[in-house]
Parts: C-alpha cells; structure tokens; sequence
C-alpha cells in the first residue's frame, strides 16, 4: 500500500504572516526559512495524524484488494473519490464504475468499499484509487492543528542553528501532542 501526492496543496495552512504574528517578527530576513519551517511543521503533522490539512490529489495503490470490505485510504477528510484503476495482465487499466462505491469521507482514516471488484492482473501495484483529501480551507481546519503548526514551526526556529534544515524536525516542543492527541491515530 503506497500513498502518493499527485497535486500538492495550492497554500499552506499557515501563512507566513501568521508565523512571523505569533513570533513576534518585524524583519523579513528569514522569511524563506520560516515559510519551510511551516512545510516540515504541517507535514510532519498530516504524517502523525492522517490528516491532509490542505485539499491535494492523492493516490493510493494497491497490490490487491483487502481481504475485508473495507479499505483504508490512509487520510481524511476525503472531498471525493476521482477515479479507480484495475490494471489487467497487459497494463491496461479498466474503471469500475463509481455508483458502486461507498465512502466513509471524515473517518480517522478515511474508510472506502468497493462493490465492483475488478481482479488485477499484474501482481505489484494492480490497483490505483484516486481521491481528494484535505480541508477546503484554511478556516475550516481545526483551531488546535492551526495552533500545533505554529508552537512547531516556532520551536523548529528556535532551534535552528543546533540542527540543519535538513535534519527538521529534530524535536517536538513540550504541550505539541496534548494539542494534536485528538487527531493522532491509534492502533492495537
């Protein structure tokens, strides 16, 4: 089971104004760091939670169809379901038709089932489900996610001289996982 971005976001779920408010920052010297630090803050947040804060096309591919019912689409919210593959033994995908579909769109993940199960026909990646995942807006994303990017991405600058950007994110401030726990994915 793999999940690929196919259309990043179109905007952050912060912006870089609202960063720098929260900071206290008047100058614009950092402003290219601190835009990155609000991509590894809200990308290590929909990493940990499932969640897509900002609407993107995504794909999930399959090797096969799941034993149960159900499949898990891995995020949520899901907008819609845009497309799903079968590749035969050539290749070549078929469509089931989506009537058949039933979408469980704001489970924590996102749950979907499939009447029409076409088989696949190649053993690796036979199946590809494409969807749209992510909160329509900014204002609808939930106020302590919002808050959660901002005390990261903050801390995250805090300290930036101790660790490269490229190490991010290397710490988790103290309060961040009170803030998101509601969001966070349990497992057994």
């Amino acid at each position: 089971m793999t999940l690929i971005e196919t259309d990043p976001p179109l905007a952050e779920p912060v912006t870089l104004a609202g960063l720098k408010a929260h900071m206290r920052i008047d100058l614009n010297d950092e402003d290219a760091l601190l835009e990155s630090l609000i991509r590894v803050a809200r990308t290590h947040l929909e990493a940990v939670t499932g969640t897509a804060l900002m609407q993107r096309g995504l794909r999930l591919v399959l090797d096969d169809w799941p034993d149960g019912p159900v499949i898990e689409l891995l995020r949520t919210p899901v907008q819609s379901i845009d497309a799903i593959r079968v590749y035969d033994i050539d290749g070549l995908p078929r469509e089931p038709a989506l009537s058949g579909v039933l979408l469980d769109a704001t489970a924590r993940p996102a749950r979907l089932a499939v009447s029409d199960r076409l088989r696949p026909g190649q053993p690796i990646n036979g199946i590809e489900i494409e969807f749209t995942a992510g909160f329509a807006s900014a204002n609808e994303i939930p106020p302590e996610l919002i808050r959660a990017i901002l005390v990261h991405a903050a801390h995250l600058y805090e300290f930036r001289g101790a660790v490269s950007a490229d190490m991010q994110p290397a710490a988790i401030p103290q309060g961040y996982e009170r803030l998101i726990a509601p969001w966070m994915r349990r497992g057994l």
